[in-house]
C-alpha cells in the first residue's frame, strides 16, 4: 500500500498543472484561419479556457499587444500580460506562468509542421523551438520540441 501511495504523489508531481488564474487566455485570430483554431482546441485540451477575438488587421493587433516583428507568427495569445504569438505548446505556457520570468512573452516563429495546431497527417513533425522574448527585448530558447 505504501509503494501505490508513493506512486500517486509522485504521479501527480509530474503533471503540468495550471493556476485556476491562469487558465483564461485571450487569442486574436483571422476568423478564416484553420490553424488558429486547432491551436485554441490545444489550449483547451490542456485547461486553459480561451476567450477569441477574432481581428481582420492581425498586424495591427500585434503592433498593439507588443509582439516583435522578428518573433510574429500567426495568432497572438494574451495571459497573466504575457504575450504568446503562434503555436506554442500549451505545456510551455503553462511553464511560462509558474515561472514567471521578467518577460514579454513567449514565441513560436513561423508555422513548424507538427506543432500545436500545425498536425499534418502522414507528415513528419519538424523540430522547432519556442523562444522567451526578455523585458529588454533579449530573445532564448525557452523549449525545445
Amino acid at each position: 500500500m505504501m509503494m501505490k501511495s508513493a506512486w500517486l504523489v509522485l504521479s501527480a508531481l509530474a503533471l503540468p498543472t495550471l493556476p485556476a488564474s491562469a487558465q483564461k487566455i485571450e487569442v486574436h485570430l483571422s476568423p478564416t484561419c484553420g490553424c488558429c483554431k486547432a491551436w485554441v482546441r490545444h489550449l483547451e485540451q490542456a485547461g486553459f479556457t480561451p476567450r477569441i477575438v477574432e481581428s481582420r488587421d492581425m498586424l495591427g493587433s500585434k503592433r498593439a499587444l507588443g509582439v516583435p516583428d522578428k518573433v510574429r507568427s500567426c495568432h497572438t495569445g494574451m495571459v497573466e500580460g504575457y504575450f504568446i504569438e503562434g503555436h506554442v505548446p500549451a505545456s510551455d505556457i503553462v511553464k511560462l506562468l509558474k515561472d514567471k520570468p521578467r518577460a514579454l512573452g513567449l514565441a513560436v516563429p513561423d508555422m513548424p509542421v507538427g506543432s500545436p495546431g500545425m498536425e499534418v497527417a502522414g507528415v513528419t513533425p519538424e523540430p522547432f523551438e519556442t523562444l522567451l522574448i526578455g523585458a529588454d527585448d533579449r530573445i532564448s530558447v525557452y523549449g525545445k520540441h
